[in-house]
Formats: C-alpha cells, structure tokens, sequence
C-alpha cells in the first residue's frame, strides 16, 4: 500500500497552507474552499475505515482467534500479530 495515515496528514497540512496563502483572489479562495471540503470529507472516511480496522485488530487480540474467520470477511485476512493484510 502507498498511502499511509501519515500522508494523510501531510496533505491535510499541505490543503491548510494552500488557503492561507495571502495572495489568493476570491475566486481562488472559493475553489481552494471546496477543494479542502473534498479533503476533508475524504479524510473522516479514511480516518473512520482506519478506527474500525484498529478496533477488529484489538478485538481479535483480546478475545482470539475464534472471531478471526468472521472478521477477514468483513476487512481482509487479520495476521497473528492483529494487523489487516
């Protein structure tokens, strides 16, 4: 995979110096707006896909491997160390 959370990051970082470039016409501003909108509503899903995998992980990890085949149905194969291939 070649987006990690930390990319995430550097692009929300990155959309937030684009609109707070003083230079910016209105025009600008308005497209930079619906642009960081797009991003934003992107990330919360990437952010809330990343909490449910977190959360199947850990579930597996307290509660072993008996939930494992249900849980690979639902995210992709769990490895024994908790992590979602």
């Amino acid at each position: 995979m070649k987006n990690k959370l930390a990319d995430l990051n550097d692009h929300l970082f990155a959309q937030l110096e684009r609109l707070s470039d003083e230079g910016l016409t209105a025009e600008q501003i308005e497209q930079e707006t619906g642009r960081g909108a797009a991003i934003v509503a992107l990330a919360d899903s990437i952010i809330r896909n990343a909490d449910l995998t977190f959360k199947a992980a850990t579930f597996v990890a307290n509660h072993g491997d008996r939930f494992r085949p249900a849980l690979s149905a639902l995210i992709g194969p769990v490895t024994v160390e908790g992590d979602a291939k």
